[in-house]
């Protein structure tokens, strides 16, 4: 893979966080170059950008800079463990919301970038841009729910009920007990997983490396989301912007994949409530259409950033 361009890290004042923060990241490309940047937002919450390093492609293949960084309380950015189950009073949106503003000042590019979300990095994208900023050009919701409540709803009628019988029966025994540290538990989520978060086999090595950075610290995940991707029992459970989506007004592009566990769905409101956006599924991909078509999922961002 090529050389990022910079590799730095800026001070955040995370409040309430009891000393000091940094925000890692890196950039790929020239922010002075003319060219509207992309900022990469990883989901979790609480993964790396590793698992979206993919999106280096913009840069390489289309000239496109783009902007990656760690989120607090994960990868290379500082860590705070001992804020663990502290979801009220410190694991905020707006905690993450402000950190990216943050960044953008401190890269200087406030006033003309584009964002590409992932995940809970699309939530976080789309919030943003009810805000109506003034530099935000185009926005891309990339496997994203408008509603927890949706995303979970159809994690467990749609995706998980036709798991094997046996995968889903201990999905649901084990959560139904607490007992969701069992080996049972935990290979049966794995089933889901190879079929509705990533299907290539194997995962590609940087979403290993996202997954191995976040089960050193578990922190932000266990406590905005819950032990996994549908067992949603964090501060997020009754996250929805479906009444702020219509304030988005940059044009935007929604993506996701027919195994997607971000399911139709759960985007749906998004495609009824923003007023200029585009949505394309990916017939061969779950959650990580960024690697599992790649090439196609490049050139359609590419073409979009480009209208």
């Amino acid at each position: 893979m090529v050389a990022p361009t910079i590799t730095a890290t800026v001070g955040f004042n995370a409040k309430g966080a009891g000393k000091p923060c940094e925000t890692w990241y890196q950039v790929y490309g020239d922010l002075k170059s003319g060219v509207t940047p992309v900022v990469a937002l990883h989901g979790g919450p609480g993964s790396t950008h590793h698992y979206i390093l993919s999106l280096v492609d913009l840069w390489t293949k289309y000239s496109i800079p783009v902007v990656f960084y760690d989120q607090l309380g994960a990868g290379n950015s500082t860590h705070l463990p001992e804020k663990s189950g502290d979801a009220g009073s410190f694991w905020t949106e707006d905690l993450f919301l402000d950190e990216l503003d943050n960044l953008l000042h401190h890269l200087g590019i406030q006033d003309d970038y584009v964002i590409l979300g992932q995940s809970w990095g699309g939530m976080l994208a789309a919030r943003h841009a009810t805000r109506q900023p003034k530099g935000l050009k185009r926005l891309v919701i990339a496997d994203s729910p408008a509603s927890m409540r949706l995303f979970a709803k159809a994690a467990n009628e749609e995706l998980i009920a036709k798991l094997p019988p046996d995968v889903r029966d201990a999905i649901i025994k084990n959560e139904a007990a607490g007992t969701i540290d069992s080996q049972e538990y935990k290979d049966a989520v794995q089933v889901f997983y190879k079929r509705h978060l990533c299907r290539l086999d194997p995962w590609p090595a940087e979403l290993v490396e996202s997954f191995d950075y976040m089960e050193k610290d578990m922190t932000v995940y266990l406590t905005m989301n819950g032990p996994s991707e549908f067992h949603v029992i964090g501060s997020l459970k009754n996250w929805s912007i479906i009444d702020e989506a219509h304030k988005i007004n940059v044009p935007t592009l929604l993506l996701n994949g027919a195994y997607d566990e971000a399911a139709d769905s759960s985007v749906m409101p998004f495609f009824k409530l923003i007023p200029k956006v585009k949505w394309f599924t990916f017939a061969e991909s779950s959650h990580m259409p960024h690697w599992e078509e790649r090439e196609k999922y490049m050139k359609l961002v590419a073409d979009f950033l480009g209208d």
